[in-house]
């Protein structure tokens, strides 16, 4: 888990959910921060890794364990 930061359990959440919340939680936080996202809807790989490139922000971490994705993205802008 990430040191400084936040926790957004996505996981029974399909599409476009996942990455509406993550939005939303990453808005709240300092630039700097690292926001951790636990997933598990397929989708949510390419969805939220291509949104955090479209805003600017970087993926520092993700892994697949299962189903489940995690994912660590630090607040860039």
């Amino acid at each position: 888990m990430s040191e400084s930061g936040k926790t957004l359990d996505a996981r029974g959440l399909f599409c476009p959910s996942p990455v509406m919340q993550t939005n939303v939680e990453l808005s709240k936080m300092q630039v700097g921060e690292i926001l951790t996202v636990l997933a598990d809807d397929p989708a949510a790989e390419d969805d939220i890794s291509t949104w955090a490139r479209r805003l600017g922000h970087e993926i520092v971490k993700m892994e697949k364990n299962g189903s489940e994705i995690h994912f660590e993205i630090k607040k860039v802008k």
